[in-house]
């Protein structure tokens, strides 16, 4: 027996779970820093840009050599986006002679965060670049005789390489980062007249993409983890780019499975909720009753325990309250976000039990609603809150709106929550108030150099800022090291977070204005919110292949809409 056949058997007798990603490799595009001088020297480093593969040769070609010479030689690379993934060291030899050299190598999703050390700061916190999830600080053995060597698993765009063996020289053939991605297909998409809203769009379904691991994660870098109370906005982006993937099902019973009931999801009766949101508007596009059936047990018991938290008067004693980490310190705001997810998840609830045929329990969620709606408690100024209460219909979203959403324009809000800001903002008739926040909130991240969207920003971190894809000049801020706040503090802040995608979700679900309006996508309303835009166009994924729309404005000021779908999809249009 060989060949073929051979491998096979001997494939059949080992255990296989399949991998669902796909590994690509990408070249580094600059060198932004080299060590200089006498002691430490890098020698044609920019031979590591011509795109060598990663087969060790005996020759056949110029090098990067790093020398050392009583001190240590250390290059940055900047592969020019970030990624999921690690790098691929290939080496033609020491100039001892020694088969294996000792490389520190440190990952960085800023250039600045590459260039930092480890450790915690004057305060004793963790506030410096760290190893927690994912190592990207480390000293690694690598074959230095015509050898390659792969290093890392973590979310970077920079890395940076120190020779440390004493008196030693490195020649190196190529330096380059394999990304681990879900290769996906996007039926959906969007395109509009502000290029910039477009490049928004798409570095949102990036950033999420980036976490569709083999489950869907907060962040590639830290937070490694499927905190279900923070996937909605990267479910709600996924549904409107990618359509059906099964990183949500599978995350969604993983946290199901990981906490049996009368627990709560990661330790928060919140994000039990968000896990029944994003139950529903999964059902909502891809009608999936027999999924739906198989959370009928979990579901119905979440219920129960959610409604036994409600009380007479219309408050509810649910334990460790938790909305986002910028709310918290708004106590208000807290109890007020809180109650409105409470009134979101239970008519949830209802339509899902609805679609179960449990009339009882869907009765029992209506009438905790119910009890609910008698109270209003007060937002407390927090924007996050009053959004989430003006889309739960607490509150008027003209009303919040013009009183809370927008005032001082995107300034606090959060990345997180900032999507339900931007939703109620539309409920309420301001579009251009929406776009606006967003070219100016999401924008700013991409003017410091982003190329994904970070676990945290505010708008005054742009003032002296230096890019993040530059090492800062003397007198101006390094903003991935400086601010940050919590649990993210400095360099341990992820610039790579699926839950500030929202900006993808919304610009399909508002400006593209496509609504599902029947499980399964059987049928959708199409109302096109232009705002301050001349056109927009682009595809809404369903199960039965994607719908496509365009929006123009006429030069009388009307919307004209073209819309094609699918056979067996009944379409509404509603006119602006």
């Amino acid at each position: 027996m060989i060949g073929k056949e051979w491998g096979n058997r001997m494939l059949e007798r080992i255990p296989k779970v399949n991998d669902p990603r796909s590994r690509f490799y990408v070249e580094p595009t600059r060198v932004l820093w080299r060590s200089e001088g006498a002691e430490a020297e890098v020698l044609s480093a920019e031979t590591l840009l011509l795109g060598r593969d990663g087969q060790a040769t005996l020759g056949g070609g110029e090098a990067c050599v790093l020398k050392n010479a009583g001190g240590r030689a250390g290059l940055l690379l900047d592969f020019g986006v970030e990624l999921q993934g690690g790098i691929q060291v290939t080496a033609w030899g020491a100039g001892s002679g020694a088969k294996t050299v000792k490389l520190r190598v440190r990952f960085g999703e800023s250039a600045a965060e590459a260039m930092s050390g480890t450790g915690p700061d004057a305060t004793g916190l963790d506030a410096t670049a760290s190893n927690d999830h994912a190592i990207r600080d480390s000293v690694v053995e690598v074959s230095s005789f015509l050898g390659t060597t792969e290093i890392g698993n973590t979310g970077f765009r920079f890395v940076r390489l120190d020779l440390l063996d004493p008196d030693e020289s490195l020649s190196l053939k190529s330096v380059r980062a394999f990304l681990l991605i879900r290769d996906l297909d996007r039926p959906g998409s969007f395109r509009c007249s502000d290029e910039l809203l477009t490049r928004i769009w798409e570095v949102g379904a990036y950033t999420v993409q980036l976490n569709m691991q083999e489950y869907l994660w907060d962040g590639v870098k830290r937070d490694r983890l499927v905190w279900v109370g923070d996937m909605h906005p990267e479910t709600s982006t996924i549904q409107r780019v990618f359509g059906w993937c099964d990183v949500v099902p599978r995350s969604l019973d993983f946290i199901r499975d990981e906490t049996p009931l009368p627990g709560w999801m990661n330790g928060f009766p919140s994000y039990s909720m968000w896990w029944i949101l994003i139950q529903r508007d999964w059902f909502q596009q891809h009608g999936d009753l027999a999924y739906l059936g198989e959370q009928r047990t979990y579901l119905t018991g979440l219920l129960d325990a959610l409604i036994a938290c409600v009380r007479e008067d219309g408050t509810h004693d649910a334990p460790q309250p938790f909305l986002d980490w910028p709310t918290s310190p708004n106590r208000e705001g807290v109890e007020a976000g809180i109650h409105a997810l409470f009134v979101l998840a239970l008519s949830a609830g209802a339509e899902l039990c609805d679609a179960l045929a449990d009339a009882a329990a869907a009765e029992r969620c209506r009438a905790a609603e119910r009890t609910l709606r008698r109270r209003l408690p007060a937002h407390g100024g927090s924007k996050q809150a009053a959004a989430l209460a003006a889309l739960a219909g607490l509150l008027d979203p003209a009303a919040a709106n013009e009183q809370v959403l927008a005032v001082d324009g995107p300034r606090r809000i959060s990345t997180f929550l900032g999507y339900y800001v931007l939703k109620a903002r539309a409920e309420a008739g301001d579009v251009e108030g929406a776009l606006e926040c967003i070219r100016q909130y999401w924008g700013g991240m991409l003017a410091l150099g982003a190329t994904t969207f970070w676990e945290d920003f505010d708008l005054a971190w742009m003032e002296n800022a230096a890019r993040i894809d530059e090492l800062p000049a003397p007198g101006r801020v390094d903003v991935h090291g400086t601010y940050g706040d919590y649990c993210y503090r400095g360099y341990r802040h992820s610039l790579c977070h699926g839950w500030a995608s929202g900006p993808t979700a919304w610009l399909s679900e508002y400006v593209l204005g496509v609504r599902i309006a029947a499980p399964g996508c059987r049928e959708l309303e199409i109302r096109g919110r232009l705002g301050d835009l001349s056109w927009a166009e682009g595809s809404f994924p369903t199960p039965l292949g994607p719908v496509r729309v365009a929006h123009r404005r006429q030069p009388d000021g009307t919307v004209s809409t073209d819309v094609s779908a699918p056979e067996g999809i009944e379409i509404r249009i509603i006119a602006e």
